[in-house]
């Protein structure tokens, strides 16, 4: 046992979605509206996904109750602090409007395992993806998540707070998953300060 070496793990890169990409989604859920009991539900699903960060299996499993005054209630840290996301009104609206089988729910039926729920809205996404033009590659749900945090990052929103967010349980994973963007924020905020120096520059 000695004489083995520990396996070296090479993190991916996170890879968000452009604005652009999204509108591709948003514009081929269309397509697929009709498709199954998942179909009706993509557009809102999607909108979910971008704007609250949540992991596929919470948001596929996601409660009407923690949906609350335009908020989501994401859940309670250690120190008894709930954490909530709000959202855009037209993700509001958009949950609001979905029809499901079970009423306490906005996607699951409560029924089958939250495994298989996931399974399903992955070949979903699978088609989803591929029916975009063009289709996107390395399409997957979890991008949304990154979406989320890289856009709040680039935002100028404390890592701090991104990490809260996200539910990591320290600032260093969050900071080990996006460290690109946080380096892309920094630029942002040196740039703006730097035009900040014209009027010294012109004096």
């Amino acid at each position: 046992a000695m004489v083995l070496k520990p396996p070296k793990v090479t993190q991916r890169p996170t890879l968000p979605f452009e604005e652009a990409d999204i509108d591709r989604i948003l514009t081929a859920v269309a397509a697929i509206a009709g498709w199954g009991s998942f179909g009706p539900k993509t557009r809102a699903m999607v909108l979910l996904l971008r704007y609250s960060g949540l992991r596929m299996q919470d948001a596929a499993c996601l409660e009407r109750a923690r949906l609350k005054n335009g908020k989501i209630f994401l859940y309670t840290q250690k120190t008894g602090t709930p954490v909530y996301c709000p959202l855009p009104p037209t993700v509001v609206t958009a949950l609001e409007g979905v029809s499901n089988t079970h009423p306490d729910y906005f996607f699951w039926d409560g029924r089958s395992e939250r495994e298989t729920t996931v399974k399903s809205w992955n070949r979903v996404f699978r088609k989803l993806f591929s029916m975009t033009d063009p289709p996107i590659e390395g399409g997957h749900p979890h991008r949304f998540r990154d979406t989320f945090a890289v856009s709040l990052l680039l935002n100028g929103v404390e890592l701090s707070h991104v990490s809260i967010l996200l539910g990591h349980a320290s600032v260093k994973i969050t900071e080990r998953h996006y460290a690109p963007w946080v380096k892309a924020r920094q630029e942002l905020l040196e740039a703006d300060v730097e035009r900040t120096w014209s009027s010294v520059n012109n004096s």
